[in-house]
């Protein structure tokens, strides 16, 4: 598996993530204004990253990252983890967030 792919994974899981968050209407401006920023971050790092090999040990984190956002329910908890899960992501391909 690619550093691409594996954002490709994290970007799709984050896209289900915004939307549950999105459902808080005081907090739209907010979702979309952190959103657009942690996709630009991420599709940064898979535009000069993309093509390398994962880490095994990296890729499983950012599985059990994606597994871990996908039970989330409460739009507040999802916003909550809006800006965390992008970093996770990060830290697990070397990267700063």
């Amino acid at each position: 598996m690619t550093i691409a792919a594996a954002i490709a994974s994290a970007l799709a899981a984050y896209e289900a993530l915004t939307s549950l968050g999105e459902d808080v209407e005081d907090e739209w401006t907010y979702v979309s204004d952190l959103s657009t920023a942690w996709n630009e971050r991420l599709e940064g790092v898979r535009a000069a990253r993309g093509d390398e090999p994962i880490e095994t040990p990296a890729r499983a984190a950012i599985e059990r990252a994606i597994d871990e956002i996908g039970r989330i329910s409460d739009p507040h908890r999802a916003i909550d983890w809006l800006s965390t899960f992008p970093q996770v992501v990060l830290v697990c391909l070397g990267e700063q967030p």
